[in-house]
């Protein structure tokens, strides 16, 4: 096993690293003593290092699950420029079959350590086949963060992946993300069957990003301010927004006021999106208005500011965004335009309580096919959408009515029990998910409104506690932060496990002089008055 001494010396060598940083020597030694993973850590921060360091000392290839074909393909290269790094391949659907078959070659004789493909590859029997019998030490997963439905990055694939690892013997795991706040954190642990994981969670505070919330009075101001914020910004600037209309009438109204802007949304064209990633990348288009479609693999140093014309829908996907901005460490300005009436949108948006009818009928049709039926067979015979069938068969496979069986196909679930408790208990959880989104709306409104420090605020959502104040926040120029310090939180400190009387067991994640916020199992997040809380006795510690 290599030890902590050598694992530095590649890291110079094949990265020119000075050290190895935060989180990269335990994970690094963690996945080499066979342990499971999960490590948080920021964009930029060398994540993908803990397994390009470690592959190459393990007893067999390493599989690396990623959610983008570019990302994939970076990596392969980055792999093959240094012989040193032990070589990859590269499994998607767009290989031909002779190139598939020059690629497992490569992993069976070595030339190969690393394999890179998507989730969706690991759902097909065949390929699941040829990997297992080559016996992978390691299963990575990149953007774990997807594999949770609180995400707005959520891909259904990625609930597959917890069976994939068992078709592939079980292999130990690596998760990694950029991002994932404790609800976050247990449901990737959750999904993917980590077994008493390693958790890493390092660097959410990014001191070089300044937070600012500039509350406008109607859409006229609000316009006014991001058009004015992404034409005076020297560098690259993203815009985020919360419809497809608003990336195009956004984009349209920079230029006009004199500054090249393109749009980006999961309705333009592959060909046009990819342009625009390009060009964008190359710095060659200065400001870009976009969704939240644009953004995973996205690594451009010189991002000098993050503007979000509206709300996000959580602070999860917002710290993900205003990441994306200075990753070339110079100083860079987080910026969102804030109208309460966004947060109307934002509630609108928020997934519905699902209904028992379609629940029903999927059941129904599995039941009639014993044997399983592959999902675009049930789509066919329900007559309904890909996207609204891959919600109820993930809902039903959450409580453990449908399963997935080693050929793709789905069927009732051994042991399901009654149907109508089946639909009711899908029913339920996804009636808990619409209560977990619109508590964590709140959360962003709380932020937006706050007078404290931002930035203590934004790690406390997180689970780190930030001591003071920041210096680097609208609130702690304006002079009102240090109001908000909290100097001793007793038994409510951040991180601090809580039982509620009728929300059951939680977190502290905020602590403020007179309130508190705790992110509960059943309900959400929920704010408390403290004085309330002391005076009636309502969070024990747990």
């Amino acid at each position: 096993m290599a030890d902590a001494d050598r694992l530095r010396r590649r890291a110079a060598e094949l990265f020119g690293f000075g050290d190895l940083r935060p989180g990269q020597r335990e994970a690094m030694e963690a996945v080499l003593a066979g342990r499971d993973v999960l490590a948080v850590m920021p964009t930029g921060s060398g994540k993908s290092a803990i397994y390009q360091l470690t592959g190459p000392e393990l007893d067999g290839p390493v599989v690396v699950v990623s959610p983008l074909i570019a990302l994939e393909r970076d990596q392969v290269d980055t792999l093959r420029a240094d012989e040193r790094r032990g070589g990859a391949v590269l499994l998607n659907s767009q290989r031909t079959p002779a190139q598939t078959a020059a690629a497992l070659e490569d992993l069976r004789t070595g030339r190969a350590v690393f394999v890179l493909l998507a989730p969706e590859q690991l759902a097909r029997e065949e390929v699941l086949a040829e990997l297992a019998a080559l016996r992978p030490a390691l299963l990575v997963v990149d953007e774990a963060h997807c594999v949770s439905s609180w995400g707005h990055d959520f891909r259904p694939h990625y609930l597959r992946l917890r069976r994939a690892r068992e078709r592939l013997g079980s292999p130990p795991v690596l998760a990694l993300t950029a991002t994932a706040g404790p609800q976050v954190r247990a449901e990737v642990v959750e999904h993917l069957g980590l077994r008493d994981p390693v958790v890493l969670v390092e660097g959410f505070d990014r001191p070089e990003i300044d937070l600012r919330v500039q509350r406008c009075r109607d859409e006229a101001a609000q316009r006014d301010l991001v058009v004015r914020t992404a034409t005076a910004t020297e560098g690259s600037v993203l815009v985020y927004v919360a419809r497809r209309r608003d990336a195009e009438e956004y984009a349209a109204a920079v230029r006009a006021a004199g500054r090249p802007a393109e749009h980006y949304h999961a309705g333009r064209r592959k060909g046009d999106r990819d342009r625009v990633l390009r060009e964008f990348l190359a710095g060659e288009v200065g400001v870009v208005v976009a969704t939240t479609a644009f953004g995973m693999g996205v690594d451009a140093g010189a991002v000098r500011a993050v503007v979000h014309a509206h709300v996000p829908d959580s602070l999860d996907s917002y710290h993900q965004e205003i990441g994306r901005a200075a990753r070339d460490g110079a100083p860079a300005v987080a910026v969102l335009a804030y109208r309460p009436e966004d947060l109307g949108l934002r509630r609108f948006f928020t997934s519905p309580v699902a209904k028992p009818g379609p629940l029903r009928e999927v059941l129904t049709a599995l039941r009639r096919e014993p044997a399983g039926t592959s999902p675009e067979q049930l789509r066919r015979a329900l007559g309904v959408s890909a996207a609204r069938l891959t919600a109820a068969v993930n809902l039903l496979g959450q409580v453990g009515a449908v399963e997935e069986d080693a050929d793709g196909r789905l069927r009732v679930a051994a042991g399901g029990g009654d149907p109508e408790e089946a639909v009711a208990a899908a029913v339920e959880l996804s009636r808990r998910w619409r209560v977990l989104e619109r508590t964590r709306l709140e959360v962003v409104r709380e932020y937006a409104e706050t007078a404290g420090c931002r930035r203590a605020f934004l790690l406390g959502y997180f689970g780190e506690e930030l001591r003071g104040t920041c210096g680097r926040c609208d609130r702690c120029r304006a002079g009102t932060a240090a109001g908000h310090v909290v100097r001793d939180a007793g038994e409510f400190r951040v991180g601090a496990s809580v039982v509620h009387a009728r929300w059951g067991g939680g977190e502290v994640v905020r602590v403020e002089p007179d309130r508190v916020t705790v992110l509960f199992e059943e309900a959400g997040y929920r704010t408390l008055s403290l004085q309330l809380v002391q005076e009636e006795e309502l969070l024990h510690a747990a």
